[in-house]
């Protein structure tokens, strides 16, 4: 199944973008950039948006992917 984390990867590769430069846009650093690809953290829902700009992407599946992953954190909990 597909992550938030996972996409994030994704659009960062296809764009060939360093986890740094992503951070940089949201202004948080490398590390947080890593876990949240590595699905170890939750990234703000207001940075969905600026994401999207940036990779050119649909907001609206990037919410769509980080609201799966707060329901499977609730479930697993």
């Amino acid at each position: 199944m597909l992550t938030l984390g996972d996409k994030l990867r994704q659009l960062s590769e296809e764009n060939q973008m360093a986890q740094r430069q992503v951070g940089a846009v949201i202004e948080v650093d490398r590390a947080f950039i890593s876990k949240v690809e590595n699905n170890e953290k939750p990234i703000k829902r207001d940075h969905l948006k600026t994401l999207a700009k940036l990779f050119k992407s649909k907001a609206v599946e990037l919410q769509t992917l980080w609201l799966a992953d707060k329901v499977r954190n609730i479930l697993n909990d």
